[in-house]
């Protein structure tokens, strides 16, 4: 009986499960597989078009993300460009009724979804298929 009552709480803490979430040092986002960190305000009359938005969200566990993404922003924000200003340098992003200028700081890290996500990946893929296809129905043909 003592042993039961000492394994119990041993046994609960052990199998109770935990919630956690990551904690990230900076807001940032991703667009055409480059980071930019979010940084400072800039001036209304300095935006220029729009270039992508935020299409996903980073996994709060593991931290990994891909395609153009941010940490901060909801799905749907909208990157701009800055004019006279690089957009391999820096994008802008609209938030509340302010800009602000996110500044690359490292290319985003592989992720096989932005293999698997590329248009030119899915046409390849769709035109193998196309060509598997056809190429079945021919020989089942030249057999008969």
């Amino acid at each position: 009986m003592k042993r039961i009552t000492l394994l119990t709480p041993i046994l609960i803490l052990m199998f109770s499960s935990s919630a956690q979430a990551l904690s990230w040092a900076y807001p940032f986002v991703v667009w055409k597989g480059k980071v930019y960190e979010v940084e400072e305000l800039i001036e209304d009359h300095k935006i220029g078009e729009i270039i992508g938005e935020v299409k996903t969200k980073p996994n709060d566990m593991t931290g990994k993300y891909y395609g153009d993404t941010s940490n901060y922003y909801p799905k749907g924000t909208k990157y701009y460009e800055i004019k006279g200003t690089a957009t391999s340098t820096a994008i802008a992003i609209k938030e509340d009724n302010h800009w602000v200028k996110a500044v690359f700081i490292h290319k985003a890290p592989f992720h096989i979804m932005n293999v698997i996500s590329n248009i030119y990946f899915i046409v390849i893929v769709a035109l193998i298929v196309i060509g598997v296809i056809f190429r079945s129905k021919k020989f089942k043909k030249c057999t008969h």
